[in-house]
């Protein structure tokens, strides 16, 4: 199947592809890229194995011979001849294509930085209801999870957003997000995290961001940008489950 690139950055068609059936995960945050841009892309996940989706799809590139530079693992994204693995790599390829990133050198590297960041806290998020290991189920770990989840609502949890909620309050641009004065690709992330982290942790997230205005601006921000809202009633957005990074485990949320 091949889909060909044309000039311009937004006339590009992207393919994006990550683990059909799981919910949101690391994927997301390139959707939310891609659908903001309003980018021509195609979602290799919701196309059927006729059709060259699921997962045959993504182990050809996982697993080919033939593939000079394998991805380790979904998301990545192919983009004309190119294959870009790791989310935030490929936002900070898509952030200047898609005009979702600053243009000076030292903002880019600025974003990519709070993108990584991000994604370390990501972890941290997904390892309260996975300590012990991805291959064990939730049941085989409910008690390392249990402490795990103690530890991070109460330390872990207000130390990163209280950092992103400082970014964006000392931001010199004085825009609705971290960097510079219009939205960039880790706002886009950064609304997607406080989404999961209200959807798993109802009760210690509420808490917690009581004393992040700013985050929760940003959140609304966001979420209400055309194109997003378009997204999300699409019908093509899954909601958030039990099969991804974000999970909702009642006894971990105390």
């Amino acid at each position: 199947m091949t889909y060909r690139g044309f000039i311009g950055d937004l006339t590009m068609i992207y393919e994006l592809y990550y683990w059909p059936g799981i919910s949101r995960g690391r994927g997301e945050f390139v959707r939310l890229a891609l659908e903001d841009a309003g980018a021509k892309y195609v979602d290799i996940a919701l196309l059927p194995e006729a059709e060259g989706g699921g997962v045959p799809a993504l182990e050809r590139f996982l697993d080919g011979e033939d593939i000079e530079r394998p991805p380790f693992a979904p998301p990545f994204l192919r983009a004309g001849r190119q294959l870009i693995g790791q989310t935030a790599n490929i936002l900070f390829f898509l952030g200047g294509r898609l005009n979702l990133a600053p243009r000076d050198a030292a903002s880019k590297l600025w974003t990519h930085q709070l993108q990584l960041t991000l994604s370390d806290f990501i972890v941290e998020i997904h390892d309260t209801h996975h300590p012990l290991g991805g291959d064990l189920y939730y049941e085989e770990q409910k008690r390392a999870a249990k402490r795990r989840a103690k530890d991070f609502l109460a330390n872990r949890l207000p130390k990163f957003l209280g950092y992103f909620e400082r970014v964006v309050q000392r931001n010199p641009a004085g825009g609705p997000g971290m960097v510079g004065a219009r939205i960039t690709y880790v706002d886009l992330s950064m609304a997607q995290v406080v989404a999961g982290l209200r959807y798993a942790f109802p009760l210690s997230s509420r808490k917690v961001l009581r004393a992040c205005p700013r985050l929760r601006a940003l959140h609304n921000e966001v979420f209400a940008r055309s194109r997003i809202k378009r997204y999300l009633d699409s019908g093509r957005r899954v909601a958030f489950n039990n099969d991804d990074i974000f999970r909702r485990y009642p006894e971990l949320d105390e």
